[in-house]
């Protein structure tokens, strides 16, 4: 109900209160979804740049979101964490831009640091925000215009040094120096073959890392960070025709950048083959965890949504069937998880997790969540699934409260572009969820959650030495 009354809500901002009040009687009696609007306007410049524009006159603000079509599924075999890397490049000056800059010229205008400007990486896509009040709109098309168009006229060896060992550190921090912290890029590079482009961490590795030249990185960003490559959405309080007019101003005379280079070796087998397994003896782990991963259709496969639902149903929050069984009832463990990543291409990970408690046992919490995993062959109920649907109803129109920002609707707007060249997506996202049925939910965990596609890791705390006495006279 009150997923439903938010959904209604966001739906009086577009429609009005009539139609939000039409569709609430229709939700309340089919259960679906409401019937979201997020209006937009398309427009591509001639140099390639898609545009995309959203009014929202509810608060005097103005979102820049840019989306590059770059993740680190696009990077070569000893060139990895290079996406990642330009994440930080990007912020680092450009030619009329100074060092430091970026975030300074935009909190000065009202833009806060971290929630409003930020960047951020994954496997499939790279994404910059700034929102500001909109009467400053224009100074932040004109910063992200003059990094897109004149970022390697400052890169140079001294800037590649520095930000390098800055993406170590974040490196050293996040993953090697952190309890658990290698299981992602562990299960990643189990998950998928050797040669697969998700089967290396978006961080990338120290090797690589040191390896990087100028001129590597000069090759990257002609490549990957050109306006043919990427889409700007402009979304809140904007007059459209004024925006067009800045976005001409600023970005079309960046010139259009080579043809990107076409992806390989993105499809694998519907099932990883045999069970794999690792482990890990961790200093740093207070106690035992148990992962578990198997490979399930991508993000653009139609049966993405069931993906998503399924791991809920299993692993996500207090009513699943993990914490139900391991957290509640049998006590051997203390947290559980169930999540996919949603990678839009050739597969994704679906991944269950575990946590017992110190000083146990992780070979009982690895046969304990494994004997839950296997009683999931298809014998959900409709009550789960409907609580699943629910939740993700929720999360999804939470995240469109707020234009900008990670997860808003300039956010969503530039998702569906970069992955399905459809900016509607942002309005599909809720009915597909409710195309999923009980029986796509247990054929899908059928085929998918079987030995012969997963891999275990396991996670066990280092024991520390004894305690020795020595005894003496004086």
């Amino acid at each position: 109900m009150r997923l439903r009354l938010v959904a209604v809500s966001l739906l009086c901002v577009a429609a009005g209160t009539a139609g939000a009040q039409a569709a609430k009687s229709k939700t309340m009696q089919t259960g679906q979804s409401p019937e979201l609007r997020i209006d937009f306007v398309e427009d591509q410049l001639p140099n390639g740049l898609k545009v995309i524009y959203h009014v929202d006159r509810s608060t005097p603000v103005a979102a820049v979101v840019v989306w590059y079509n770059v993740g680190s599924k696009h990077e070569q075999a000893r060139r990895t964490g290079f996406a990642h890397l330009f994440e930080h490049m990007m912020f680092q000056g450009s030619k009329n831009v100074a060092k430091g800059q970026h975030f300074a010229l935009l909190e000065a205008a009202g833009g806060r640091g971290g929630a409003d400007i930020n960047g951020t990486t994954n496997t499939d896509r790279t994404n910059y925000f700034e929102q500001v009040p909109s009467n400053q709109l224009e100074l932040a098309l004109w910063l992200e215009a003059d990094r897109m168009g004149s970022l390697l006229e400052t890169v140079d060896k001294v800037k590649l040094d520095n930000q390098r060992e800055v993406v170590k550190n974040e490196r050293r921090q996040g993953v090697d120096n952190q309890p658990y912290g290698t299981w992602f890029e562990k299960l990643q590079g189990t998950v998928f073959p050797a040669n697969h482009p998700y089967s290396h961490s978006v961080i990338g590795s120290m090797d690589d890392l040191s390896a990087a030249t100028v001129d590597d990185v000069h090759t990257f960003f002609k490549t990957y960070y050109a306006p043919n490559n990427a889409v700007v959405v402009i979304a809140g309080d904007i007059d459209v025709p004024s925006a067009k007019a800045l976005v001409r101003k600023h970005f079309a005379a960046i010139p259009r950048g080579p043809a990107v280079p076409a992806l390989a070796n993105m499809g694998v087998p519907t099932v990883i083959g045999r069970e794999q397994r690792f482990l890990v003896e961790d200093p740093l782990a207070p106690a035992p965890r148990v992962y578990v991963a198997y490979r399930v259709p991508a993000a653009k496969d139609k049966r993405a949504p069931a993906v998503t639902l399924l791991g809920d149903v299993i692993g996500s929050g207090r009513s699943s069937r993990l914490y139900d069984a391991l957290v509640r009832r049998d006590q051997v463990a203390t947290t559980v998880a169930g999540f996919n990543f949603g990678y839009a291409d050739g597969a994704d990970m679906l991944i269950f997790t575990a946590t017992g408690r110190p000083g146990s046992s992780a070979d009982s919490l690895e046969r304990a969540l494994i004997a839950e995993l296997g009683k999931v062959g298809g014998n959900f109920t409709q009550e789960e699934l409907d609580r699943a649907r629910a939740n993700e109803r929720f999360a999804f129109v939470n995240g469109l409260q707020t234009t900008g920002g990670f997860g808003g609707r300039a956010d969503r707007l530039a998702e569906g572009w970069t992955y399905f060249r459809d900016p509607n997506y942002v309005n599909k996202a809720l009915a597909e969820f409710d195309k999923v049925t009980l029986a796509d939910l247990n054929k899908l965990a059928r085929e998918r959650l079987v030995p012969t596609n997963r891999v275990i890791g396991v996670y066990v705390p280092v024991k520390k030495p004894a305690a020795t006495t020595t005894s003496g006279t004086n």
